[in-house]
């Protein structure tokens, strides 16, 4: 398994002094793009839009989903041909967070040898390909029915995915606003941490500056942490441990880009423990 890291920034600062592998100094992007995609899935009365920036790094491609419209144009001119080095000290935390992901997805791609075990998805329509990955994702939580979970963005394959195991749960997410059944979504995660017993949470937690508190939250309080990582798919199993218990990682291409077969990376700790805390 590859090294550890406690704390986003730790790891940010040992990225950049070149302690995780080649000095960043001496790799460059090659390509940066941005993904928009909105989606309305049949059956479903409700839909959402996605926005993810990408950096090519050699054969890696590390990612950052940001709220739609909030990446500013000049962003991807800032990136392509740039070296990592500087845009790991970039100031849009988006850029930062995928040219770390890029920068490890070279180093330490998701392979067995570095604890990532493969999940196939199969070919499907978008909605069958999100209820799949959904299964995935939720299978990494140890709970016995009637728990509840805090999922920290909504996405209602998930949602549904928990509902058909008898598991309860607190969407949340900072847009607010309701679930397909009528629900509503909070927006602050840690006021309705305290009253769950797991947390199941998006990487782009990553780019909006939120994942740190809810790390530390899973830590200090015995919780499982979870993660469904399109954002940050290398960057958050270095956490294993440190209060992140799992991670389905799934680096670009993303399951709604494509209908036919892919493949997720799951990482777990042997022993999780308390908040994935041994």
């Amino acid at each position: 398994m590859t090294a550890r890291a406690a704390t986003y920034e730790e790891l940010l600062e040992r990225a950049r002094a070149g302690e995780l592998g080649p000095d960043p100094r001496t790799l460059r992007i090659a390509v940066a793009f941005a993904t928009r995609q909105a989606v309305r899935h049949d059956g479903r009365g409700t839909g959402y839009r996605n926005e993810v920036l990408s950096l090519r790094l050699a054969g890696a491609v590390g990612s950052c989903a940001v709220e739609p419209g909030a990446l500013p144009d000049t962003a991807i001119d800032d990136c392509v041909g740039a070296d990592v080095a500087r845009l790991l000290d970039h100031p849009l935390t988006p850029v930062r967070v995928a040219a770390l992901d890029a920068y490890l997805m070279h180093v330490t791609p998701h392979t067995p040898g570095n604890g990532a075990r493969p999940f196939p998805l199969p070919a499907g329509t978008s909605l069958e390909k999100s209820r799949a990955r959904a299964d995935a994702v939720v299978d990494l939580l140890d709970l016995p029915p009637g728990s509840t979970v805090l999922v920290v963005g909504v996405v209602n394959s998930l949602l549904e995915a928990l509902r058909s195991r008898a598991l309860r749960y607190v969407p949340c997410d900072l847009k607010g606003g309701v679930t397909e059944w009528g629900e509503e979504v909070v927006t602050d995660a840690l006021g309705a941490a305290g009253r769950c017993d797991a947390l199941l949470v998006s990487g782009m937690t990553l780019g909006n500056d939120t994942f740190e508190p809810l790390r530390r939250h899973a830590l200090r309080h015995g919780r499982q942490l979870v993660v469904f990582a399109q954002t940050g798919s290398a960057v958050l199993p270095r956490f294993l441990g440190h209060g992140v218990s799992a991670v389905c990682a799934e680096p670009y291409p993303f399951f709604w880009l494509d209908a036919g077969p892919g493949v997720l990376h799951r990482y777990r700790l042997e022993c999780p423990g308390p908040g994935g805390g041994r």
